[in-house]
């Protein structure tokens, strides 16, 4: 069944993702395009529709005749807020002024409980999509395996990998790319659709089928995250026992079929 079932379809509607060009990004693009839909990446270092969401330049021209924009950009940077939340107001504008009539934004389960800047920054994004003058859809997603193993491979350079005390609950980018897809299929309807991983588990535990399925020679050592942030990171804030769509790959299986 759809995750966009009961939701009005276009069919061979005209679509610009930005960051089309990154991890989550280029596999909507893949998908929609997959579904009939002419789609158009937009990013800094897109070969054909480059956009800076920090001057809005280049916006108006990738925009033109779109039907529905998908917001997959992201930066962890400390200039974050002014990519992910001034880039919204500009990229919000620009839709309106092209007649886009639905803004899909890609954000995070649980950033509003999570005390950290990068988690602010991608609440007030939601916010300012959500009260934007493009009707809107939220599709909030649980990590990627793909950043774990990202995390999992830089921190074990060194052969001793500090892993925090939380509670996570990783999905396949794949998967909540289809999501993401249904979602930019249908209607602006319900505010925010929340994609999770088949299972909440420790980070260490990710850690040690990483070590397991790699091979790798890591040692792990616990670390204690302080302050509201570790109690936040240890309860699950991150996690959701009832997500609208469940993931089915486990990091496991998705870990085995990427050596």
């Amino acid at each position: 069944m759809s995750h966009a079932s009961g939701l009005c379809r276009h069919e061979g509607m005209k679509t610009a993702i930005i960051g089309g060009t990154g991890t989550l990004g280029s596999l909507v693009l893949a998908e929609l395009t997959q579904r009939g839909h002419d789609v158009r990446a937009l990013s800094r270092s897109a070969p054909e529709y480059r956009v800076d969401l920090t001057t809005g330049e280049g916006l108006e021209a990738a925009l033109a005749g779109c039907d529905v924009v998908v917001d997959a950009s992201n930066d962890s940077s400390r200039h974050a807020a002014d990519i992910l939340v001034g880039g919204s107001r500009r990229l919000l504008a620009a839709e309106q002024a092209a007649g886009v009539k639905h803004h899909v934004c890609i954000s995070i389960v649980g950033c509003e409980q999570a005390p950290m800047g990068y988690y602010r920054v991608k609440t007030e994004q939601e916010q300012v999509a959500i009260h934007g003058p493009v009707p809107c859809s939220v599709v909030r997603a649980t990590q990627f395996h793909e950043l774990v193993l990202g995390a999992l491979t830089a921190g074990g350079r060194w052969r001793v990998l500090p892993v925090p005390r939380a509670r996570v609950q990783p999905i396949a980018c794949a998967e909540v790319a289809g999501v993401v897809a249904d979602i930019a299929e249908g209607s602006p309807g319900k505010e925010r659709i929340q994609v999770a991983g088949p299972q909440v588990t420790e980070a260490r535990d990710l850690a040690r089928t990483w070590r397991s399925v790699t091979g790798r020679r890591v040692a792990l050592v616990p670390v204690a995250v302080p302050g509201k942030l570790g109690r936040a990171l240890r309860a699950g804030v991150l996690t959701t026992a009832h997500p609208d769509v469940r993931g089915t790959t486990t990091f496991a299986d998705w870990l085995a079929s990427h050596q």
